[in-house]
C-alpha cells in the first residue's frame, strides 16, 4: 500500500495525471493519478461514451418491466474511481467554479446529486479525450 506522499508523487511525475490536473477543473493529482490508471493507455476505450460507462457514471433503464423508480446508477467499474471523479465533481457546486452554470441548471431541474453526477460523467469525457491525446505517452514519466 502507498502511502499518501508516494501517490502524490507518482501523480507529479506521470504524464497523464500531470495533465489532467493542469487542465481539469476540480481535478487534484490523487484524482488525475486515479482517472489515469483506470483510463490511461492508447486504445483503452474506442470511445468517451464506452469510458463514462465503465466506472458507473450511466444512468440505467430497465427495459423488461417497468416496475420500480428509473435513472438507477449502475454501480460497474472501481469503486475508487466512482468516488475519485464524483469528488471532484462537487467542486463544481462552488459558485467559483468556471462550469457553476451548467450544474445550477441541472440542480434546478433535478436536484444536487444529479448535478454532481452530470458532472462526473463531463470530467471522464474530457479526461478520456485529454488522455487519449496523449497516446502511451499518458502512462510515462513526465
Amino acid at each position: 500500500m502507498w502511502c499518501g506522499t508516494q501517490r502524490l508523487d507518482a501523480a507529479r511525475h506521470l504524464a497523464g495525471a500531470k495533465a489532467l490536473a493542469d487542465r481539469l477543473y476540480g481535478v487534484g493529482p490523487v484524482t488525475a493519478l486515479a482517472i489515469t490508471c483506470w483510463l490511461g493507455g492508447a486504445g483503452r476505450f474506442s470511445s468517451s461514451r464506452k469510458a463514462v460507462g465503465s466506472p458507473g457514471r450511466v444512468i440505467t433503464v430497465s427495459a423488461s418491466d417497468r416496475k420500480g423508480p428509473p435513472g438507477k446508477l449502475s454501480r460497474q467499474g472501481p469503486p475508487v474511481l466512482r468516488w475519485a471523479v464524483y469528488e471532484a465533481a462537487k467542486t463544481h457546486a462552488r459558485t467559483s467554479a468556471p462550469d457553476h452554470r451548467y450544474y445550477a441548471a441541472v440542480k434546478d431541474r433535478k436536484n444536487s446529486k444529479r448535478a454532481c453526477l452530470s458532472e462526473a460523467r463531463k470530467i471522464l469525457r474530457q479526461a478520456c479525450h485529454i488522455l487519449a491525446g496523449l497516446g502511451d505517452d499518458a502512462l510515462a514519466a513526465a
